[in-house]
């Protein structure tokens, strides 16, 4: 046991065992008779003079009738009694062993903290390494204002990327919009308002400037009357030319764009342990591989992407009524992310920013995981209440007999993208 069990065995303060020796001017450790400490120096003896101490002449001498034993225990502002015979200022005291290992441990916590710091950054570098960026040109911003209200196009891909994911999608897809979000956060950040754009709406693409890998710039021709998910992988399009089909179709422009891809859906939901959903009916689609009892479940990986891809099992087995089961799950997955649950442990925390950075490609603008977490910061001061998920207003496209495509509805749309603007 050491001396600090000891002391409290014996219903005494561990510090005042610890006591000033006046013969050499530092604190040692004192224990009751009752609990002897081998080792400890005691005072040494004059000779010939049995309890008497040894002293420099003129110095430390006692007065008569006292001990070698010190006196009670004081404060450490206190200056010390004066002891007789001794001349104040003569000697520099001693700094005591509870004021060096205090000096000690105080630089030890500062190499503590550089160290942190540094792994912290070091961190950091290595979640921005994660990232993938696209260089768009001028189809978006340049950086990112914490001051200004921002829209920002979601869109996820049908390539399939990503291990595990070649049952999934158009087997030769370059990787088309899919998916597509479009994302208003206002300026006062009171609200945000997330409007879906279906894959399937007929749109004319613009002209689109692209950015090649050598630096030169490539103007791919637009194309009237096509699906709005061509305006990606189709001829070559990047990100910025869906970006510039959604500035054509709402009059509404974006800032940036991140972008996923399957992976990203299965890595999100099992980073945050699963996201609850709820079915009103049996599901069993063979072609996404949803098999689902009807029922509360909480879902993730596989079975979470079988769910958001699923095109059968839900009102008129069409894309928009996906559209509005996926718009419930990305509901359900944000509750999750900034659940207490989920921002309380570190662990999730860290494998959900692992995650998160894996699964995006973003443009240049927004590519430092920095700026990626002040647009966090600043998405999480939206309620979540006040996050409107709408679809952009459409009518069955008037040039098919066998409907399968939609057109924007020219009487009820203009409202609702004049709101957002």
């Amino acid at each position: 046991m050491d001396a600090q069990g000891r002391g409290r065995a014996d219903n005494i303060d561990p510090a005042d065992q610890w006591v000033l020796n006046p013969n050499t001017g530092e604190y040692e450790l004192r224990l009751t008779p009752s609990a002897p400490q081998s080792g400890v120096p005691r005072p040494r003896r004059a000779p010939g003079a049995p309890g008497g101490s040894r002293s420099a002449p003129g110095r430390d001498r006692k007065a008569p009738g006292t001990t070698n034993v010190p006196g009670p225990r004081r404060r450490r502002a206190e200056p010390p009694e004066p002891v007789p015979g001794r001349r104040r200022g003569r000697t520099k005291p001693k700094k005591s062993k509870a004021k060096k290992i205090l000096l000690w441990t105080g630089g030890s916590m500062a190499f503590v903290l550089v160290a942190v710091s540094a792994a912290g950054y070091a961190y950091l570098k290595h979640l921005e390494g994660n990232v993938n960026t696209t260089d768009i040109g001028s189809a978006g911003k340049s950086g990112f204002s914490k001051d200004d209200a921002f829209n920002i196009l979601i869109i996820g891909t049908d390539k399939r990327t990503g291990k595990g994911n070649e049952g999934y999608g158009d087997k030769n897809s370059v990787g088309h919009a899919d998916t597509n979000i479009l994302l208003h956060v206002s300026k006062d950040r009171t609200n945000a308002t997330a409007m879906s754009i279906p894959r399937d709406l007929i749109v004319d693409i613009p002209d689109c400037p692209t950015v090649q890998a050598d630096g030169s710039e490539k103007v791919i021709a637009g194309t009237q009357n096509v699906r709005f998910n061509t305006s990606l992988g189709q001829d070559g399009r990047d990100p910025g030319c869906t970006m510039l089909t959604v500035k054509e179709v709402t009059g509404i422009t974006p800032d940036h764009f991140m972008m996923v891809d399957f992976n990203a859906v299965k890595t999100l939901t099992s980073a945050v342990g699963g996201v609850d959903v709820c079915l009103a009916k049996d599901v069993n689609d063979p072609d996404s591989h949803l098999k689902l009892s009807k029922g509360k479940h909480t879902i993730e990986g596989e079975q979470a992407l079988a769910f958001v891809r699923t095109r059968h099992s839900f009102g008129n087995q069409g894309d928009l009524d996906r559209i509005k089961v996926q718009q419930q799950f990305l509901g359900s997955l944000m509750r999750k992310m900034s659940s207490g649950d989920t921002l309380s442990s570190p662990t999730k925390l860290i494998k959900l920013a692992e995650a998160a950075t894996k699964a995006l490609t973003v443009d240049k603008g927004i590519g430092k995981v920095s700026t990626l977490k002040d647009i966090a910061l600043e998405l999480k001061k939206v309620p979540t209440k006040n996050i409107t998920f709408t679809t952009v207003p459409v009518i069955d496209n008037p040039a098919e007999k066998v409907h399968a495509t939609v057109v924007v509805n020219p009487t009820t749309a203009p409202q609702v993208f004049d709101a957002i603007k």
